[in-house]
Protein backbone atom coordinates (compact mmCIF):
# COMPACT_ATOMS: atom_id res chain seq x y z
CA UNK A 1 0.00 0.00 0.00
CA UNK A 2 1.44 3.37 -1.04
CA UNK A 3 1.66 6.03 1.66
CA UNK A 4 0.60 9.44 0.45
CA UNK A 5 2.52 12.51 1.77
CA UNK A 6 0.39 15.45 2.81
CA UNK A 7 1.14 18.24 0.25
CA UNK A 8 0.90 20.93 2.93
CA UNK A 9 3.40 19.08 5.13
CA UNK A 10 5.77 18.71 2.19
CA UNK A 11 5.65 22.43 1.47
CA UNK A 12 6.36 23.26 5.11
CA UNK A 13 9.40 20.96 5.12
CA UNK A 14 10.66 22.54 1.91
CA UNK A 15 10.24 26.04 3.31
CA UNK A 16 12.01 25.03 6.54
CA UNK A 17 14.99 23.65 4.61
CA UNK A 18 15.15 26.80 2.50
CA UNK A 19 15.06 28.97 5.62
CA UNK A 20 17.90 26.97 7.19
CA UNK A 21 20.04 27.44 4.08
CA UNK A 22 19.31 31.18 3.88
CA UNK A 23 19.77 31.94 7.59
CA UNK A 24 23.59 32.37 7.40
CA UNK A 25 23.17 34.78 4.49
CA UNK A 26 20.69 36.93 6.42
CA UNK A 27 22.91 36.89 9.52
CA UNK A 28 25.95 37.93 7.48
CA UNK A 29 24.06 40.81 5.87
CA UNK A 30 22.76 41.93 9.26
CA UNK A 31 26.22 41.93 10.82
CA UNK A 32 27.80 43.71 7.86
CA UNK A 33 25.25 46.51 7.58
CA UNK A 34 25.10 46.76 11.36
CA UNK A 35 28.76 47.79 11.37
CA UNK A 36 30.35 44.61 12.75
CA UNK A 37 33.75 43.65 11.36
CA UNK A 38 36.07 40.80 12.33
CA UNK A 39 38.61 42.02 14.88
CA UNK A 40 41.46 40.65 12.74
CA UNK A 41 40.72 43.12 9.95
CA UNK A 42 39.21 46.13 11.75
CA UNK A 43 41.26 49.30 11.98
CA UNK A 44 41.57 50.87 15.39
CA UNK A 45 42.14 54.32 13.90
CA UNK A 46 40.03 56.46 11.59
CA UNK A 47 40.99 55.61 8.01
CA UNK A 48 41.01 58.53 5.58
CA UNK A 49 39.40 57.72 2.27
CA UNK A 50 41.02 58.83 0.09
CA UNK A 51 44.37 59.41 1.78
CA UNK A 52 45.71 62.99 1.62
CA UNK A 53 49.09 63.65 -0.01
CA UNK A 54 50.97 65.95 2.39
CA UNK A 55 52.50 69.01 0.73
CA UNK A 56 56.14 69.56 1.60
CA UNK A 57 57.16 72.13 4.20
CA UNK A 58 60.45 73.73 5.25
CA UNK A 59 61.07 73.06 8.94
CA UNK A 60 63.90 73.18 11.48
CA UNK A 61 65.11 70.54 13.94
CA UNK A 62 65.72 71.52 17.55
CA UNK A 63 69.44 71.36 16.74
CA UNK A 64 68.93 74.21 14.26
CA UNK A 65 69.40 72.01 11.21
CA UNK A 66 67.07 72.70 8.31
CA UNK A 67 64.86 69.83 7.22
CA UNK A 68 61.85 69.31 4.99
CA UNK A 69 58.79 67.25 5.78
CA UNK A 70 59.58 65.10 2.73
CA UNK A 71 62.73 63.95 4.55
CA UNK A 72 60.54 61.30 6.22
CA UNK A 73 59.28 59.82 2.98
CA UNK A 74 60.20 56.17 2.88
CA UNK A 75 59.19 55.54 6.49
CA UNK A 76 55.90 55.18 8.33
CA UNK A 77 55.55 58.36 10.38
CA UNK A 78 53.60 58.75 13.61
CA UNK A 79 53.00 62.48 13.83
CA UNK A 80 52.07 64.71 16.77
CA UNK A 81 51.30 68.43 16.94
CA UNK A 82 51.85 70.30 20.20
CA UNK A 83 52.99 73.52 21.74
CA UNK A 84 56.48 73.39 23.24
CA UNK A 85 54.88 73.03 26.67
CA UNK A 86 53.72 69.52 25.66
CA UNK A 87 51.02 69.07 28.29
CA UNK A 88 49.81 65.72 29.65
CA UNK A 89 48.07 64.40 26.47
CA UNK A 90 51.22 65.25 24.50
CA UNK A 91 53.51 63.58 27.05
CA UNK A 92 51.31 60.49 27.11
CA UNK A 93 51.43 60.20 23.33
CA UNK A 94 55.20 60.71 23.24
CA UNK A 95 55.53 57.79 25.61
CA UNK A 96 53.01 55.72 23.64
CA UNK A 97 54.81 56.33 20.36
CA UNK A 98 58.14 55.34 21.89
CA UNK A 99 56.62 52.05 23.09
CA UNK A 100 54.75 51.42 19.83
CA UNK A 101 57.91 51.81 17.75
CA UNK A 102 59.90 49.59 20.11
CA UNK A 103 57.16 46.95 19.88
CA UNK A 104 57.82 46.59 16.13
CA UNK A 105 61.04 44.73 16.95
CA UNK A 106 63.20 44.17 13.88
CA UNK A 107 60.77 46.31 11.84
CA UNK A 108 61.17 49.35 14.14
CA UNK A 109 63.62 51.00 11.72
CA UNK A 110 60.71 51.44 9.29
CA UNK A 111 58.84 53.77 11.67
CA UNK A 112 59.60 57.32 12.79
CA UNK A 113 58.00 59.50 15.46
CA UNK A 114 57.79 63.24 14.70
CA UNK A 115 56.61 66.08 16.94
CA UNK A 116 55.72 69.34 15.20
CA UNK A 117 55.89 72.30 17.60
CA UNK A 118 53.07 74.72 16.92
CA UNK A 119 54.17 77.35 19.48
CA UNK A 120 57.82 77.57 20.50
CA UNK A 121 57.48 79.91 23.51
CA UNK A 122 58.59 77.17 25.91
CA UNK A 123 61.25 75.74 23.61
CA UNK A 124 63.95 75.71 26.31
CA UNK A 125 61.74 73.56 28.51
CA UNK A 126 61.08 71.23 25.56
CA UNK A 127 64.79 70.82 24.85
CA UNK A 128 65.14 69.48 28.39
CA UNK A 129 62.00 67.32 28.45
CA UNK A 130 62.56 65.70 25.05
CA UNK A 131 65.81 64.12 26.27
CA UNK A 132 63.67 61.24 27.53
CA UNK A 133 62.68 60.57 23.91
CA UNK A 134 65.97 60.54 21.96
CA UNK A 135 64.47 58.88 18.88
CA UNK A 136 61.66 61.43 18.51
CA UNK A 137 62.27 63.97 15.76
CA UNK A 138 61.16 67.40 17.01
CA UNK A 139 60.70 70.16 14.46
CA UNK A 140 59.84 73.82 14.61
CA UNK A 141 59.50 76.35 11.83
CA UNK A 142 58.07 79.67 10.83
CA UNK A 143 54.48 80.13 11.93
CA UNK A 144 53.42 80.21 8.28
CA UNK A 145 55.18 76.90 7.51
CA UNK A 146 53.82 75.16 10.62
CA UNK A 147 50.30 76.45 10.01
CA UNK A 148 50.42 75.31 6.39
CA UNK A 149 51.51 71.84 7.43
CA UNK A 150 49.04 71.57 10.31
CA UNK A 151 46.15 72.64 8.12
CA UNK A 152 46.62 69.50 6.04
CA UNK A 153 45.80 67.35 9.07
CA UNK A 154 42.64 69.15 10.15
CA UNK A 155 39.62 66.86 10.01
CA UNK A 156 36.01 67.91 9.50
CA UNK A 157 34.39 69.73 12.40
CA UNK A 158 32.86 67.31 14.85
CA UNK A 159 35.41 64.56 14.29
CA UNK A 160 37.51 63.40 17.28
CA UNK A 161 40.67 65.08 16.03
CA UNK A 162 39.53 68.45 14.74
CA UNK A 163 41.85 70.25 17.18
CA UNK A 164 45.07 68.50 16.12
CA UNK A 165 45.48 66.84 19.49
CA UNK A 166 45.75 63.25 18.29
CA UNK A 167 48.18 60.93 16.54
CA UNK A 168 48.42 61.01 12.75
CA UNK A 169 49.84 58.24 10.56
CA UNK A 170 51.62 59.18 7.33
CA UNK A 171 52.61 56.40 4.94
CA UNK A 172 56.06 56.09 3.28
CA UNK A 173 54.76 57.83 0.15
CA UNK A 174 53.86 60.93 2.17
CA UNK A 175 50.10 60.38 2.44
CA UNK A 176 48.14 61.17 5.60
CA UNK A 177 46.07 58.00 5.82
CA UNK A 178 44.94 57.33 9.40
CA UNK A 179 44.27 59.25 12.62
CA UNK A 180 43.79 58.42 16.28
CA UNK A 181 42.28 60.46 19.14
CA UNK A 182 44.59 61.83 21.85
CA UNK A 183 43.41 59.17 24.30
CA UNK A 184 43.72 56.29 21.82
CA UNK A 185 44.70 52.91 23.20
CA UNK A 186 48.33 52.37 22.11
CA UNK A 187 47.57 48.66 21.78
CA UNK A 188 45.21 49.44 18.91
CA UNK A 189 47.74 51.70 17.17
CA UNK A 190 50.36 48.98 17.59
CA UNK A 191 48.08 46.36 16.00
CA UNK A 192 47.31 48.61 13.03
CA UNK A 193 50.96 49.41 12.49
CA UNK A 194 52.07 45.78 12.72
CA UNK A 195 49.50 44.85 10.09
CA UNK A 196 50.58 47.67 7.79
CA UNK A 197 54.25 46.76 8.11
CA UNK A 198 53.43 43.13 7.40
CA UNK A 199 51.45 43.75 4.21
CA UNK A 200 53.26 46.85 2.93
CA UNK A 201 55.80 46.60 0.13
CA UNK A 202 57.07 50.13 0.83
CA UNK A 203 58.77 51.70 3.80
Amino acid sequence: MTTRINPALGRRRLLLLAALFMLPVFVAYGLYYGGWRPSSTANHGELLQPARPVKDAALTLLSGESIRFSHWHGKWTLLLFSTAECLKPCERNLNNIRQIIAAQGKEAHRVRGVLVVTDGKAIDWLRYAIKDYPDMQVVIGSQAAVNSLAQQFVLPAGSPLDKLNGVYLVDPSGNFMMSYPANADPTGINKDLKRLLRVSQIG
